[in-house]
């Protein structure tokens, strides 16, 4: 008996920590995160532009050592005067972008925290940490492993013609595939929401696993530098992995879901 009333005021105590938020209120609330969230962009961006000579030798490192390699010229080229001033912008505000995303991220669990339990608040650190730390494995597997192998299956394949490459294009194809690397590591945070949402459930999730390895081998195509199979493969390998991690993910998060539910119907 004493046990049912313990469990008993703390669903009450949880439940009136749970702030009733008119329309406005809420809008005004999104709006104090979208500007604290674009200061920290601007800052970020200021920051990054303050070494984007830096980081464009980081960004143009693999190329170089992929032509040293087939003993081609190293130089980038531009066909417009503006091509290099327009370059580090992207790449400034990029890295920027990377900068501020945990100050960003902790604004949009501002923003979502007085919907959320007592006992759910405390993701918050495990959220900051798994959603910059899975973005960076991405970057890192992409850089290190990903980038540089389709950098020299290109380059070998190409190896009749003279390479003649501009840093905008170059520029878009190095962001495409490490930002598209870093956001498809994402996929546990993703599925977590989802599922601490009720929209999905770990036994949906295995169910449909058939789709998933579908939709995976398609964004693989889709995000891939180059269009053979290997290629592609290397990139749907470690989704595939991620997709399976969102399962347990999903498998932990579900019993939070049910007892929501169990909640809103008993009211």
């Amino acid at each position: 008996m004493i046990d049912l009333a313990d469990r008993a005021r703390a669903a009450v105590t949880e439940r009136v920590e749970l702030p009733g938020m008119s329309l406005l209120e809420h809008l005004q609330e999104l709006r104090k995160r979208i500007i604290h969230s674009a200061l920290y962009l601007l800052g970020g961006f200021f920051i990054a532009w303050g070494f984007h000579d830096k980081i464009y030798g980081f960004m143009e490192k693999p190329v170089k050592l992929a032509l040293a390699h087939h003993h081609m010229p190293t130089q980038l080229n531009y066909l417009n005067p503006v091509d290099g001033f327009n370059m580090y912008l992207e790449i400034s505000f990029m890295a920027g972008c990377i900068l501020a995303s945990p100050f960003v991220l902790y604004q949009v669990w501002l923003f979502i925290s007085p919907g959320l339990y007592r006992n759910e608040r405390r993701f918050v650190t495990p959220f900051m940490i798994a959603t910059v730390g899975l973005f960076l494995a991405g970057a890192f597997f992409g850089y290190h492993w990903v980038f540089p192998g389709a950098l020299d299956f290109l380059f070998t394949f190409n190896k009749d013609f003279n390479p003649l490459i501009e840093i905008n294009e170059y520029t878009s194809l190095f962001l495409t595939v490490i930002l598209g690397l870093g956001a498809t590591f994402e996929l546990p945070i993703l599925i977590m929401f989802l599922s601490l949402f009720g929209i999905v459930s770990p036994r949906f999730l295995w169910k449909n696993i058939r789709y998933a390895v579908l939709l995976i081998f398609i964004v693989a195509c889709i995000i891939a530098p180059t269009p053979d199979v290997l290629t592609m493969c290397v990139f749907a390998a470690p989704m595939l992995g991620l997709y399976l991690v969102s399962i347990g993910v999903s498998y932990m998060v579900h019993p939070v879901t049910r007892k929501r539910r169990k909640e809103k119907a008993a009211r």
